[in-house]
């Protein structure tokens, strides 16, 4: 006997058990009975369409065993909103879930889907994120979920000021580099419409914007030159106004001379410079800092930087 079958709460349902493929099955899964008996009972319950306390609280037994069952955060979601529940009481049962399992999909989207119920921000949102992000700051389920709720309740203003604390705590945080391209702009584009590839993302990014932009990333390369992130950061606004490298290329070679290879500060400089010298034909000193890269300052990448010379028309690094 189980918790649901000996309940009387439930004696008017006829549980419906799991079929594996009649009596001898090839691949039956060794389910708890614990959990077997949850969900014989949570299928009776939802072929009947049943929206009750009982129903919401059996979806919360179930997700306590197996939070990664989208059908019953599903089924949990409309009786919510049939049942007319309150959802900040929601969100609170949620963080805890949340914190047991922090890589979870499904308890992201369920979120989401109470959020947009909600009519203004909860003032522990913002609080709750910053805990999550404690425990893993390259979470991408937090950072998706973060990035719909700036979009949902226009925060735009505010999240700036919030990339910049993540990135002076961190300037290697790629999650913050990403977020804060996000935040600069994503609020001037439809998604829907808009690329990068398609060379119209930045509508309405002033050029004093993208001058912002250029200066802070250019502080942050100051602080720690080989950091990938910051250097992708610079190539991605200048290409969202159809800037070529060209203009920055006095700034790269502060970390990457090529005429003093023993003081190569950054083998990301010397990637930019490679691709900014090829913009301007100077495909031999563009051949340099590649082979600068496969010989001595990324040689685990040789084969990719020989790619690169090569469609230069130059001839590979030798071993």
């Amino acid at each position: 006997m189980g918790k649901y079958s000996e309940s009387d709460e439930w004696e008017d349902i006829i549980p419906i058990p799991q079929d594996d493929g009649g009596p001898n099955p090839l691949a039956a899964i060794a389910y708890t009975e614990e959990y077997s008996e949850a969900m014989s009972y949570l299928r009776a319950a939802m072929a009947r369409d049943e929206k009750s306390d009982r129903a919401l609280r059996l979806t919360e037994d179930i997700i306590r065993m197996n939070p990664a069952h989208y059908t019953v955060w599903l089924y949990r979601a409309d009786m919510l909103s049939t049942l007319q529940k309150g959802l900040l009481q929601e969100l609170e049962w949620l963080n805890t879930i949340s914190l047991k399992h922090i890589k979870n999909f499904q308890i992201w989207h369920h979120r989401q889907v109470i959020m947009s119920h909600i009519p203004t921000l909860p003032p522990t949102e913002t609080a709750f994120l910053a805990l999550m992000f404690a425990k893993d700051a390259k979470n991408y389920h937090v950072w998706s979920y973060r990035q719909w709720l700036v979009r949902h309740f226009s925060l735009w203003d505010s999240e700036l000021p919030y990339t910049e604390s993540l990135l002076q705590s961190d300037v290697r945080n790629n999650s913050a580099w990403n977020h804060r391209w996000f935040v600069v702009f994503a609020r001037h584009t439809d998604p829907k419409k808009h690329s990068i590839e398609n060379g119209d993302a930045d509508s309405e990014v002033s050029l004093e914007i993208i001058e912002r932009e250029i200066e802070y990333t250019k502080a942050a390369i100051s602080t720690a030159p080989q950091n990938q992130s910051p250097w992708s950061y610079l190539r991605g606004v200048l290409r969202s106004k159809g800037m070529g490298l060209v203009k920055l290329k006095g700034f790269a070679e502060q970390y990457a001379d090529l005429e003093k290879e023993d003081e190569v500060r950054s083998s990301h400089a010397l990637d930019f410079l490679a691709d900014a010298y090829a913009e301007e034909e100077q495909k031999e000193r563009s051949g340099k800092a590649l082979e600068l890269l496969a010989r001595r300052y990324d040689p685990i990448r040789k084969n990719y930087w020989d790619y690169r010379k090569s469609l230069l028309g130059l001839e590979q690094v030798s071993t």
